[in-house]
């Protein structure tokens, strides 16, 4: 019965969700079409070059406090986004990166999104975000963030406190150094990528619901803990999602801690995380076992924004992965039961007036050897290793844009060279393909209206 939803039920579904929403974003003295209208702002008083979705501080604090800063504005509660995109690879790929699609030289729709952001009040607030996806031609549930806010004096100390009810762990991170806001911002599923990542690198996106409580102490100390389960088969389908790697058991902890401090123009950050979700791999019970997870790291940031004529943003995570695969080894998919993964990241921007800028990133993936893990390469190994550059121009970042505000618009060149690729840097699946033939040239477009 799970395995197909009748047209009804899930035409249904996206109607209640979509109807839900709206009716909190219409609320009175709240109703806006998107955050830029709601705060009477420039995109660049939130967002770091004028363009989402890296945050500056007062783009942190406006999602701290629920999204509900309000300047007066009523407008239409709704707004969309699209990605388009040319992709090529230094060799073309084995096989095509997905139907309908050629082994390289594509172009591709990445992605169009409805936004429906808005709140009621003082104390709640939020976003739902409903994406079809142009490269698989599918339509799904993408980011979600429900937030209840409110202040209260602890020992005379003035404390924002809130809920979080989401459906990615990180995706409610106000820093952009967690993977669910991370550089590089976009990207095309047409592109070769290497087949390893973390748990908390995106594997349980739009699969689970969480919740989670945070504390933000003085404007400087920030403390969260959730909470992230798999809902129901049916429901899922009926939002075109799956449950990722495996349905978890139970529900796995989430925690959050970061220290924050401004300096007039410029601010810095430091903080760690952790994600521990226990899971059946691939939804397969049989062995009575689960495999279970424990990402935990650090990240860090620091932002020069001056008077926005040269605005300087670093960003680093690194993330370590314990994994007990228990389940998986029982059923053939793994050698050992244990393994790890490290995962470091670094990126840096330069953004001239919120209209120019340029970015560069290096990352890197290290981890245990595995035979039938990683069988698919000859070093049965999860190593990759490469750089990512990116300019890019937002022609009306500094304000005045069309429409009143609403146009914002983004075109840019992303080039990634990979050193290692999935093991190694030459021959690394046994047939003679090296990492630097996966090197890819994206071109894009990002409109917002």
């Amino acid at each position: 019965m799970n395995a197909a939803l009748s047209p009804r039920f899930r035409l249904a579904s996206w109607i209640v969700a979509i109807f839900a929403l709206a009716m909190f974003a219409v609320a009175p003295a709240l109703a806006v079409p998107a955050f830029t209208a709601k705060t009477g702002q420039p995109c660049s008083a939130c967002h770091v070059g004028g363009f989402g979705p890296q945050l500056t501080p007062f783009g942190r604090k406006f999602k701290l406090e629920g999204y509900t800063m309000d300047a007066g504005t009523k407008a239409f509660p709704m707004s969309a986004m699209a990605v388009s995109s040319f992709v090529t690879s230094s060799k073309a790929q084995d096989t095509p990166p997905a139907d309908h699609y050629s082994t390289n030289n594509n172009f591709s729709l990445d992605q169009v999104s409805l936004f429906v952001a808005g709140g009621i009040g003082d104390h709640f607030g939020g976003f739902v975000q409903l994406t079809y996806d142009g490269v698989g031609r599918t339509f799904s549930w993408d980011n979600a963030d429900i937030r209840v806010t409110d202040h209260v004096t602890v020992f005379g100390n003035d404390v924002l406190v809130g809920l979080s009810f989401n459906n990615s762990p990180g995706v409610q991170d106000v820093w952009n150094t967690l993977p669910a806001w991370g550089f590089p911002y976009t990207s095309s599923a047409l592109a070769p990528a290497p087949a390893v990542g973390t748990m908390f690198d995106g594997g349980f996106a739009q699969s689970v619901l969480g919740t989670s409580a945070y504390a933000y102490w003085n404007d400087h100390i920030y403390t969260e803990v959730g909470l992230y389960w798999t809902p129901a088969n049916r429901f899922l389908i009926a939002m075109g999602s799956t449950s990722g790697p495996g349905p978890i058991s139970g529900a796995a902890p989430y925690f959050r801690v970061a220290y924050q401090k401004d300096y007039g123009n410029q601010n810095f950050s430091i903080g760690g995380f952790g994600f521990f979700p226990s899971i059946d791999p691939g939804g397969d019970t049989t062995t009575g076992k689960t495999d279970s997870y424990a990402d935990f790291g650090l990240d860090a940031s620091y932002q020069y924004i001056g008077d926005g004529d040269n605005i300087y943003a670093l960003n680093a995570r690194y993330t370590h992965e314990a994994q007990d695969l228990t389940a998986t080894a029982l059923l053939g998919g793994a050698e050992k039961s244990n393994n790890t993964l490290d995962d470091i990241r670094f990126d840096a921007s330069y953004y001239w007036h919120n209209l120019v800028g340029g970015s560069v990133q290096f990352f890197n993936t290290e981890g245990s050897s595995d035979a039938l893990l990683y069988a698919d390469n000859r070093t049965l190994s999860p190593r990759s290793t490469g750089v990512t550059f990116q300019i890019d121009a937002t022609p009306w970042g500094q304000g005045d844009a069309p429409l009143g505000g609403r146009l914002s618009l983004r075109v840019g060149l992303q080039y990634t060279a990979y050193m290692r690729f999935d093991g190694a840097g030459s021959n690394y699946d046994g047939n003679g393909r090296n990492a630097s033939d996966n090197n890819t040239l994206r071109i894009f477009t990002w409109l917002a209206l």
